[in-house]
């Protein structure tokens, strides 16, 4: 298992991306890996976003390896992993040494010469917060490689839950979009407009694709994309380098037969509802606290709220405080501007990167 001081460092991270990399050390000393990926995903959709932590994987394959996952792939899906038991399993494991059953397998593990993949699903209180995949070129993951991991999934969910919590400070205004980004089923870009290109210029760097219009489209984009082919309402939250929130809203389009053509990816500014929702999980408020919360930004008092909800005052003013004692404010009207305001904290310019490790 992963030692206390191990911990100690993870717990101690700035951010996310520091995060994955003590995370990435300290798997290190305990198992054996030649590639990794770690990212955030949204906890509303499971969708990734930034920020992203890449090791010893090149540019290539991003495509590849979302057109598996989310149009043919069936063996240790993200998705499946987010309500299992444990949400960690090894795909030689998982398939009685018979990897060539998956088609990440098949069409990503096996042209880069990988043998065998980990994943794990960063997941706390039923939400999803991240997921990793670590790979290696020889040998096959074992039950007591499965168990160390098994063993921080909480921990990390929980650490990268914190992360979404605002810190005191605002961020400079200015909406953005609508962005339009139109896709082919393929995944090829087939046509951007300047506001979207504007977007993405001021998007965290990581890992991502070329385009023939001079610009790089980030993997977590064409996953996005990607998925829209099989469902609807795909949306995923992300920040800029400015630390506004945005969201990426994908829909296919479809030819007279109903066959899928296009992906369009439309992006503009978040609504400061979307962003609460996404704060209220992060906080770990309850159900009841969610909609406590919710009341009360609709300005109800704790005689109304009682009433409303069929249960005693006191009842009331208990939930309420632990409301503020998770939030970290002191009264209702700082609770409203907390989680309602669309002005957030900044993030660290480089939330994506991709290193190279021994």
């Amino acid at each position: 298992m992963v030692m206390t001081s191990e911990r100690g460092a993870m717990a101690t991270a700035s951010d996310a991306l520091a995060l994955f990399a003590e995370t990435s050390t300290a798997l290190r000393r305990r198992m054996t890996f030649d590639a990794a990926i770690m990212q955030a995903t949204d906890p509303a959709t499971g969708l990734v976003t930034a920020p992203m932590r890449a090791e010893n994987l090149g540019e290539d394959g991003c495509a590849t390896y979302w057109d598996c996952e989310l149009l043919s792939e069936t063996v240790n899906r993200f998705r499946d992993l987010a309500r299992a038991p444990v949400p960690v399993a090894a795909l030689r494991d998982s398939t009685g040494d018979m990897p060539e059953h998956s088609t990440i397998y098949r069409r990503f593990l096996q042209p880069r010469g990988l043998d065998d993949e980990l994943r794990a699903v960063l997941r706390v209180d039923g939400q999803w917060w991240g997921q990793i995949s670590l790979y290696r070129s020889r040998g096959r993951f074992g039950r007591g490689d499965i168990d160390i991991v098994a063993g921080l999934t909480s921990f990390l969910g929980k650490r990268l839950r914190s992360f979404a919590v605002p810190a005191t400070g605002t961020v400079a205004d200015g909406a953005k979009g609508p962005g339009l980004l139109l896709f082919a089923a393929s995944g090829t870009l087939l046509s951007i407009n300047d506001e979207a290109r504007e977007v993405l210029r001021d998007m965290p760097p990581g890992p991502s694709a070329p385009t023939r219009f001079g610009i790089q489209i980030p993997a977590w984009i064409h996953s996005t994309a990607a998925r829209a082919l099989t469902e609807e309402g795909v949306r995923v939250r992300a920040r800029d380098n400015a630390g506004r929130w945005l969201v990426f809203q994908a829909s296919c389009l479809r030819d007279a037969d109903g066959t899928p053509t296009q992906t369009m990816v439309v992006v503009e500014s978040a609504r400061a509802a979307e962003i609460a929702s996404l704060l209220t999980a992060a906080y770990g408020l309850t159900d009841r606290e969610v909609e406590i919360t919710q009341l009360i930004a609709r300005g109800l008092s704790t005689a109304q709220l009682a009433n409303r909800l069929y249960i005693s005052q006191n009842t009331v003013r208990d939930h309420v405080k632990a409301i503020f004692a998770k939030t970290g404010v002191a009264s209702r009207g700082e609770l409203v501007a907390k989680l309602y305001t669309e002005h957030y904290r900044t993030l660290n310019l480089d939330t994506r990167i991709r290193v190279w490790r021994d």
